[in-house]
């Protein structure tokens, strides 16, 4: 392997002092056209890559942004990470994605690889409800952004969807269309999103005079297909099978999709399915999938502006004013849920 071309290197290759060669990569007005192209000439030449390691040294943090969410494998949160992306780079932040696992102790982890690789801010959708693994990190003092979380307090920004508007649109949707008994895959208990979409849902049944008991719940470890099909297998196994499932992912939705095409059970005609988020998948499922959307890329843009605008306040932050940004959902229907009772 070639050895890593220095600053030092190029000053020599130009006939020029180190400190020139600083100037024409930081401040390169500084420097007399000509010597400028020529020391650029050798940066070209010689494949010369900037150390961030040694930058970050003298500066203190990198040139990096951190972005944490729940599950890479949901194309809801590759859909956040490109919004957010977009306005990082233009900023000129790259950006660090990793995933939780919808695991607090990989985000307690991630959060400290943050917090030592001195990023200059955070990203943050928490899989932690208790908010320990927050809490732990606001200690480090670097600037983070809730992403698809309604900040409680006014100690933080946030960029979420309403979930109670969005999980009584699911739900009203199906009571519309005459269904009686309903399924609520609702994924891992402690998720947030899993409990305002449940609130929602149970606000749904009280306007036509039903009881919470009318919405039969079906937790899953996970937020992915193939606990929809397991979902899907316990739902084929009721005796008194609802008529109707409202998933509280598209990921889910599909799982419950698949068991109910592999037992024969016909969708929508033997039961409906609605799911949420309105990934792309969710269009081009064998039966489209009626689903309530989240303006994900938009959710990811909004919350990286929020973070550059808390770093540019650094270092005190007394200038910047905590948002918390609650964007509306829209249901869209599909196949899935058009057969009336």
């Amino acid at each position: 392997m070639a050895p890593l071309v220095g600053i030092k290197d190029i000053a020599h290759a130009a006939g020029v002092s180190v400190g020139t060669v600083s100037n024409v990569l930081n401040r390169p007005d500084s420097v007399s056209p000509r010597t400028r192209a020529r020391v650029q000439a050798e940066i070209d030449r010689l494949g010369y890559v900037r150390s961030e390691s040694a930058r970050q040294l003298r500066v203190g943090h990198s040139r990096m942004v951190g972005l944490l969410v729940l599950d890479m494998g949901n194309p809801f949160f590759v859909d956040i990470a490109r919004g957010a992306q977009r306005v990082t780079r233009a900023a000129g932040l790259g950006v660090m994605l990793c995933d939780s696992e919808q695991d607090p102790a990989e985000e307690a982890d991630y959060l400290s690889l943050f917090a030592e690789q001195r990023v200059r801010g955070v990203l943050l959708t928490p899989a932690d409800a208790t908010g320990r693994t927050v809490e732990m990190f606001r200690r480090h003092r670097i600037p983070f952004v809730l992403v698809d979380r309604v900040a409680e307090g006014a100690s933080e920004c946030s960029v979420s969807v309403d979930d109670v508007t969005g999980g009584a649109l699911a739900v009203r949707h199906l009571l519309d269309a005459g269904h009686r008994s309903i399924a609520y895959v609702s994924g891992p208990p402690g998720l947030q999103q899993v409990a305002d979409r449940r609130t929602g849902a149970h606000h749904a049944l009280n306007e036509v005079g039903l009881t919470r008991d009318a919405l039969r719940e079906l937790p899953t470890e996970r937020l992915d297909v193939a606990a929809g099909r397991d979902a899907g297998a316990r739902l084929l196994g009721l005796a008194d099978r609802p008529t109707a499932v409202f998933c509280a992912n598209d990921l889910l939705a599909l799982g419950v999709l698949q068991a109910m095409f592999a037992a024969g059970v016909r969708v929508p005609e033997d039961l409906a399915i609605v799911g949420y988020d309105d990934i792309e998948f969710a269009a081009a499922a064998a039966i489209p999938l009626t689903s309530v959307r989240q303006p994900a890329v938009t959710m990811g843009r909004m919350a990286a502006d929020l973070l550059l605008e808390e770093i540019a306040a650094q270092p005190d932050g007394s200038d910047h004013q905590h948002s918390t940004i609650v964007l509306s959902p829209e249901l869209v229907v599909r196949h899935s849920s058009l057969g009336a009772r």
